[in-house]
């Protein structure tokens, strides 16, 4: 989208592009869309740092919780955000902690629908780690539901996606989700 586009956009809405208020806000919004879809220029997988030492031995969940979501919906541009709880079962291999919220971000920063989200981010860490379970649960508030449609002011929506022994395995999702719960 150019500033040429925005300007247009404004006008079309019944605003005046040139007034004082509004002069830079064309390249101001071309800025802020850019930041809004950088995801499109990450490829999430070579942002895992995956590390065999550390792992010895260690075969308890690794739990990361209120990984920040900024997204737009797909279906109407609005800004939906909330969180993100992810955690995994290692399998031999670590992973850099930063990485998980660097690819929930990465995900995060392209037209989505919430469902889609949450389940490239556990595919993604399911496949790159290998561990022996995944699970992922995000919790977002969408504009298109508050601030249009139904209005309805304060709603989440909470979608989840298990792989490996944290969908097979009752006890580990038992687990996950209950500490999923106490992050949310």
């Amino acid at each position: 989208m150019t500033e040429h586009h925005v300007r247009a956009l404004l006008a079309h809405i019944g605003e005046d592009p040139d007034r004082e208020g509004l002069r830079e806000t064309p390249g101001r919004y071309v800025k802020a869309l850019a930041e809004y879809t950088k995801g499109y220029s990450i490829n999430p997988a070579e942002l895992l740092k995956v590390f065999g030492d550390g792992a010895e031995g260690y075969d308890q969940m690794v739990v990361v919780r209120d990984i920040p979501v900024y997204s737009l919906c797909e279906h109407h541009l609005a800004p939906f955000f909330g969180t993100a709880t992810l955690a995994y079962l290692p399998h031999g291999k670590v992973v850099g902690l930063s990485k998980l919220a660097r690819v929930v971000d990465a995900y995060a920063r392209r037209l989505q629908v919430q469902e889609r989200l949450t389940t490239q981010v556990a595919d993604l860490i399911h496949q790159e780690l290998q561990p022996q379970g995944v699970g992922v649960v995000v919790r977002c508030r969408h504009l298109c539901m508050e601030a249009r449609g139904i209005k309805a002011s304060g709603t989440s929506t909470v979608t989840s996606a298990l792989r490996g022994a944290l969908k097979d395995k009752p006890e580990a999702r038992e687990e996950f989700l209950r500490l999923a719960r106490e992050g949310l």
